[in-house]
């Protein structure tokens, strides 16, 4: 069985800047646990190890030999299809809860998205929660949508805004980009790097200024029926 050692999972918590709680929560295993694990008091059995593994695995994290810990070399992750878009969002919410920020949102249709989230109250009460903590903006440019803020969201309407079946979320050191092209959408590819996520993000700050405020109910109802 593949072993994880001590020190490996303490430098584990410490490459992700998490505490044995935040460790606690992601992973589903017990702080007095991790704590005796950590300490040397007793090694974790093979279901402990699986889970440890996963949720390294999961936030970009992989072990190596010679005790070695590191992010993995690619830092990419990819979300197909409907089960794996609940993922998606499910680190999404991960990441915020950790970082918070600004998340910016750039889709030409956003009515997808309420569609093919597994439960999309769900992720209105997470962000709502962001949100009143003040942990979170969250912006969305769109052609396209119910116009919703759901307490949580502004938007601006981008009328003329060429058709496409593609979006993107910029957040943190992350930038997520989804296309919405086949019947085994959505396609989710996330890429871990500040600088592109900071590079979109500052085209997106152009295209703000640009936005619009969104368009009356009779607008909106009209665009939703083509």
């Amino acid at each position: 069985m593949p072993k994880i050692s001590p020190s490996q999972l303490r430098a584990a918590r410490g490459l992700l800047n998490w505490s044995r709680k935040d460790l606690a929560k992601f992973s589903g295993i017990s702080e007095p646990t991790l704590h005796r694990y950590e300490n040397g008091e007793h090694g974790p059995i093979a279901h402990t190890v699986n889970k440890l593994f996963a949720v390294f695995d999961k936030h970009g994290v992989e072990f190596s030999d010679h005790q070695g810990v590191r992010f993995k070399p690619s830092n990419i992750t990819v979300y197909d299809g409907k089960e794996r878009f609940n993922d998606f969002y499910d680190f999404l919410y991960e990441q915020l809860s950790q970082s918070g920020g600004d998340v910016c949102v750039s889709t030409y249709d956003e009515t997808p998205f309420m569609r093919l989230r597994k439960d999309p109250y769900l992720h209105t009460k997470r962000m709502k929660k962001l949100f009143d903590q003040k942990k979170i903006t969250f912006r969305i440019l769109a052609t396209k949508s119910e116009f919703l803020s759901h307490g949580y969201a502004e938007f601006r309407w981008l009328p003329k805004q060429p058709a496409s079946p593609t979006a993107f979320y910029a957040f943190g050191d992350c930038l997520a980009l989804m296309s919405f092209v086949d019947q085994n959408s959505p396609h989710v590819v996330v890429i871990r790097s500040g600088p592109l996520a900071e590079g979109y993000r500052q085209n997106f700050n152009v295209a703000w200024q640009l936005g619009q405020k969104p368009p009356p109910a009779s607008v909106i109802a009209k665009m939703l029926q083509r």
